[in-house]
C-alpha cells in the first residue's frame, strides 16, 4: 500500500485534540513565542484556498519554534460581526446569531482538517457577548480619556447598505462590500480621536519589524506636514478664511482661493448673483465620493462672488468652491498658487485665472513648476533660495512677526468614524436623553447584549434597525444609543483576549498579557494596512496610556502573504469550468471527460465568478499535507500566486516518494540502525542548515526545494539510516505535520509526538565541501571547469586552469593580460 492521507490525517488530528498537544500555558522558565494569523470573517461559504496561505506560513513557523524550545501560543478565532450575516438575515430571515454560529462550525472543521497547531481552548468570537463585553469596556476607557466624541460631519453614506462607512471601507467611490455607490452626507456620528495619536503612530513605526511598504503606506496615510496657518481677510467683512500651507514661501503667487463645497461658510460667501449656481454645485458635489473628487481630472468649480485679501500683497483675489477641496482635510480651504502646483495650475487654466511666477526655474505659463529655485516677485524675499526650506522658514518668521499666521504641523489622518447604522454589531454602551449623552455604562452593567428582532432592514434614514426595538431602546427615562460599533472594533484588541480568553473579571489579566505580548509574528494581508493595523496600534497605545498593558505596540513582526489567484477556465461559450473538472492533455486544457478545449486566464478568486477553490475538495483528493506543501511551494510568501489544482500532483507524488524512503511495498518500516555514509551525512546536514535558514526567513518554497533534492538523493543512495531519516522527518513535520507524525512514530518507532522533539542541529563540518567545481571563462566564453578547494586563492585557481589540458590549449601562444577571480564562483581569463 502506498501513501494514503485519508488513513493518517484524521488519526493525528484526533490525537492532537485528545492529547492537548498544542494547549499552552504561561511558563516563566521558557521563552514565549506568540504567533498569530489575522482571524477570518466566518462567511457561510467557508474557507477558500486563499485563507490557508497566511495560516500555513504562521503554522510552519509555530511548529519550528516549538521544536526549538519556545513556549508557543498560536490561537484562532473569528471576526464575526459583519454585513454578510446581516444581509442574509434581511434576505432569508435567518438571525445573524444563528447563521454566524453555523459558519463558525464550518470554519472550525476546515481549520482542524488542515492540521494547524492551534490552541483551541483559546478560541474567541467577536460576536460572543462574553467577548464584546470587553470591547464595550474598552469603548468606555476611550470615552473617559476624552478620545470618543460625537460630531456633525460629512461621512461616507451608503444608502444601499443603510450605513456610514470608514474611509478604508470605500474603494473607487463604492462600498468595499457589495460595490454600492457611496456619497458624502452630513450626519451626527461617534468618532475616535485617532488624530491625538498621529505623531506616536508615525514615530513608533521605527520600532517594529514590518514590511517597509506597509510602514510607508501608514506614514503616507497619517500624512505629517509642516508649514504655516495663514489668515486671508474677506473683503468687506469682519471675518476671514484660514488655510494651512506647506509652502508659505509662495504666498506672493496666491491668485485665488478655493473652499470645499460642503464648508459651512459657503452659503455666506455666495453673493445673490452667484447663490443659485453655488447651491447647484454643492448638490452636484454631494453625489460624489471623496475618492472620485480626489481622482477627477476635469476641473470644475463655481465663483462664490466673494473676494479675499492676500495678506502679503494686499491684493483682492477671488474665492471659488471646487470639488477637489474636501472639508475635513486641513481647514477645508486652500490658497491656490497655480504657478507652482499642478492641480491649481490646471484649475486656473480651466477658469482663466491669473498665474504669477514666484519661484524661478520654470515656464509657468505652460506648466506648473514645483522644483527649487529662488523667490521672485516676492518683495523683500526676492533671491531667497527655496531649497532645504530656507525660504519657508524665513516667511514663517515674517508671518508670525506681522500676526498674519504661524508655523504649524498638521496630519492628513482624520478621526475614525466609529458607528454603523446596522443591527449586527456591538451595541454602543451609552445612555442618552434628548439626543445628548447622559452616561456610559459601567463595567458591571456590561455586556449590553444585542436584542433579538425580526427586522434587520436599515431604515434608510440614518437610524439603525435597533431604533425599532422600543422596549430595548427606552430605559428609565433615557434612550440607548441605537448605532452599533464598526466591524473593526472587535479586531482592534482580539490579540489581547487570546492571552486570557476565559477571564470574566477583566479583558486580560495583566500578568498574562505581560507574558505573551507583544505578538512575535503576525501574518495577514496588506489590504489591512490603513484599517485594522492602524486601529489595533491605536487601541494598544490607549490601553498602554491607561496602565492596562505593558507594551505600546501590539505586533513586533508583521509579514504579509500574497493573494492566491485563480486560473479560471472558460468554455468557448465563456462558461466557467471548475478546476476540479479540468484535464490537461498534450499541453492543452479540456473539460474532464470531453474534447471541449478550454481557455484560461489568471483572475482574483470570486464567488460571483465561481472560481473559488474549496479546500475540502483539495483535501479529499490530495490530503491536507499535500495542500500545505503546495501552498508553501507556490512561490515567495509575499507574492501573488495563481492556484492550479493540478499543480498539487507534483507535491502529492513527492510525499509518496518520501513515504517510500521510510516504508517498503508492504508498508513495513525500512529504517535501520546502519551507520550512515559520508555522502548521506553531508546531504542531511546541508538540508538541515538550508531548511532551518529558510524557515527563519519564511522562504518556505526554497526549504521545500531542498527537501525535494534530499529525497531524490537519499533514494538514489538507498539510505535508510535512522540517524538521517530521523532528522528528515523532523524537517518535514512543520510543513506536512500528519505525515511527519506517522514517520516519527510508526516508521522510526519513537514515542510521543514529533512536535515535542528537539529540532535537529547541523554539523558545520558536514556542510562544507572539500572541493568544488567552478567554471572557467576564456575571452568571455565558458571553456571548462576546475576542481579546487572552496577557499582556494587566485594563484591556486590559475595553476589548476593551466594544468588542465583543454583549458591550456585555449591559452597556448597567448599572453595572459588579466585575471578575474571570484572565490568559489568563477575564473575569467583574458589573453591576447
Amino acid at each position: 500500500m502506498s501513501y494514503t492521507p485519508a488513513n493518517i490525517e484524521s488519526k493525528w488530528q484526533q490525537f492532537w485534540d485528545e492529547d492537548g498537544t498544542f494547549v499552552v500555558h504561561e511558563d516563566d522558565s521558557r521563552t514565549k513565542f506568540y504567533a498569530l494569523s489575522m482571524f477570518p470573517y466566518p462567511s457561510g461559504k467557508g474557507l477558500h484556498v486563499g485563507h490557508p496561505a497566511g495560516y500555513t506560513a504562521c503554522d510552519v513557523v509555530s511548529r519550528f519554534k516549538a521544536a526549538n524550545g519556545f513556549n508557543v501560543m498560536q490561537p484562532m478565532g473569528y471576526d464575526s460581526f459583519g454585513l454578510p450575516a446581516e444581509q442574509k438575515a434581511i434576505e432569508e430571515g435567518v438571525a445573524p446569531q444563528i447563521s454566524t454560529a453555523e459558519s463558525i462550525n464550518t470554519f472550525r472543521g476546515q481549520l482542524k482538517r488542515l492540521g494547524y497547531a492551534y490552541d483551541w481552548e483559546r478560541e474567541v468570537s467577536t460576536c460572543d457577548p462574553e467577548y464584546y463585553k470587553w470591547t464595550q469596556y474598552i469603548f468606555t476607557v476611550l470615552y473617559h480619556r476624552g478620545l470618543i466624541y460625537q460630531s456633525d460631519l460629512f461621512v461616507n453614506w451608503c444608502s444601499a447598505m443603510g450605513t456610514v462607512l470608514a474611509n478604508d471601507e470605500v474603494i473607487n467611490g463604492k462600498s468595499e462590500r457589495g460595490g454600492h455607490p457611496v456619497e458624502r452626507k452630513a450626519m451626527r456620528q461617534w468618532m475616535i480621536r485617532i488624530t491625538d495619536y498621529a505623531e506616536r503612530l508615525l514615530q513608533d513605526l521605527d520600532n517594529v519589524d514590518w514590511p517597509e511598504a506597509t510602514k510607508a503606506r501608514q506614514r503616507d496615510w497619517i500624512g505629517k506636514s509642516e508649514g504655516a496657518v495663514v489668515q486671508f481677510k474677506l473683503q468687506g467683512r469682519d471675518d476671514h478664511l484660514e488655510v494651512f500651507t506647506t509652502r508659505p514661501d509662495t504666498l506672493w503667487g496666491a491668485t485665488y482661493m478655493v473652499v470645499a463645497p460642503e464648508h459651512p461658510i459657503v452659503q455666506s460667501l455666495a453673493t445673490d448673483a452667484q447663490r443659485e449656481a453655488v447651491t447647484a454645485y454643492q448638490a452636484e458635489t454631494a453625489a460624489k465620493s471623496e475618492l472620485d473628487r480626489q481622482q477627477v481630472k476635469e476641473k470644475t468649480g463655481i465663483f462664490t462672488g466673494s473676494m479675499a485679501i492676500n495678506p502679503v500683497t494686499g491684493e483682492a483675489i477671488p474665492v471659488w468652491i471646487a470639488d477637489y477641496v474636501i472639508y475635513g482635510y486641513g481647514t477645508g480651504a486652500i490658497m491656490a498658487v497655480p504657478a507652482h502646483d499642478e492641480r491649481d495650475w490646471a484649475f486656473a487654466k480651466a477658469m482663466g485665472l491669473s498665474i504669477i511666477e514666484v519661484v524661478s526655474g520654470g515656464d509657468v505659463q505652460n506648466e506648473a513648476y514645483a522644483g527649487d529655485g529662488e523667490l521672485v516677485n516676492s518683495g523683500a524675499f526676492n533671491g531667497t533660495p527655496t531649497a532645504n526650506n530656507q525660504a519657508v522658514a524665513k516667511v514663517i518668521e515674517y508671518l508670525e512677526s506681522q500676526n498674519m499666521g504661524s508655523g504649524k504641523i498638521t496630519y492628513r489622518l482624520r478621526d475614525w468614524t466609529f458607528a454603523r447604522q446596522r443591527y449586527w454589531g456591538e451595541p454602543i454602551p451609552v445612555l442618552k436623553k434628548d439626543g445628548e449623552v447622559v452616561r456610559v455604562l459601567d463595567v458591571d452593567e456590561l455586556p449590553l447584549v444585542l436584542p433579538l428582532t425580526d427586522n434587520y432592514t436599515p431604515t434608510g434614514t440614518g437610524a439603525s434597525p435597533l431604533s425599532a426595538v422600543e422596549d430595548w431602546v427606552h430605559i428609565d427615562g433615557m434612550d440607548r444609543e441605537t448605532d452599533t460599533m464598526p466591524g473593526s472594533a472587535g479586531s482592534s484588541w482580539y490579540f489581547l483576549r487570546y492571552c486570557d480568553p476565559r477571564n470574566v473579571a477583566s479583558f486580560c489579566d495583566r500578568s498574562k498579557s505581560d507574558y505573551w505580548m507583544p505578538v512575535d509574528l503576525y501574518v495577514g494581508g496588506p489590504e489591512h494596512t490603513v484599517g485594522h493595523l492602524l486601529y489595533a496600534r491605536l487601541w494598544q497605545k490607549v490601553l498602554f496610556d491607561a496602565g492596562l498593558v505593558r507594551d505600546d505596540e501590539p505586533f513586533k513582526k508583521l509579514r504579509h502573504q500574497g493573494m492566491i489567484q485563480s486560473f479560471t477556465y472558460y468554455t468557448p461559450e465563456k462558461r466557467i469550468v471548475p478546476q476540479v473538472d479540468v484535464e490537461k492533455r498534450d499541453g492543452k486544457f479540456f473539460k474532464a471527460g470531453t474534447d471541449v478545449e478550454l481557455s484560461s486566464r489568471i483572475e482574483k478568486m470570486s464567488k460571483r465568478k465561481g472560481n473559488v477553490i474549496n479546500p475540502d475538495d483539495i483535501i479529499k483528493k490530495y490530503g491536507a499535507d499535500a495542500m500545505r506543501i503546495y501552498i508553501c511551494f507556490m512561490g515567495p510568501l509575499e507574492s501573488d500566486k495563481p492556484w492550479q489544482t493540478n499543480g498539487l500532483d507534483g507535491q502529492f507524488n513527492w510525499l509518496k516518494r518520501v513515504w517510500r524512503l521510510f516504508f517498503d511495498d508492504e508498508d513495513q518500516p525500512l529504517v535501520n540502525d546502519d551507520e550512515a555514509s559520508e555522502a548521506a551525512l553531508k546531504l542531511i546536514h546541508k538540508t538541515i542548515k538550508k531548511v532551518t535558514h529558510d524557515i527563519e526567513n519564511m522562504a518556505f518554497n526554497t526549504a521545500i526545494s531542498a527537501m525535494h533534492i534530499a529525497t531524490r538523493d537519499l533514494t538514489s543512495m538507498k539510505c535508510h539510516s535512522r540517524e538521517v531519516l530521523t532528522a528528515f522527518a523532523q524537517l518535514l513535520a512543520p510543513f506536512a505535520p500528519h505525515l511527519g507524525e506517522e514517520l516519527w512514530t510508526v516508521a522510526l518507532g519513537n514515542t510521543g509526538t514529533v512536535n515535542t522533539a528537539t529540532w535537529p542541529a547541523f554539523d558545520e563540518a558536514y556542510t562544507v565541501d572539500a572541493t568544488i567545481n567552478i567554471g572557467v571563462q576564456i575571452m568571455g566564453k565558458t571553456r571548462g571547469q576546475i576542481t579546487i578547494a572552496p577557499d582556494a586563492d587566485q594563484d591556486t585557481a590559475l595553476a589548476a586552469a593551466k594544468a588542465d589540458p583543454v583549458l591550456a590549449g585555449y591559452l597556448e601562444g597567448k599572453n595572459l593580460v588579466r585575471v578575474i577571480y571570484i572565490k568559489g564562483r568563477i575564473l575569467n581569463l583574458i589573453a591576447k
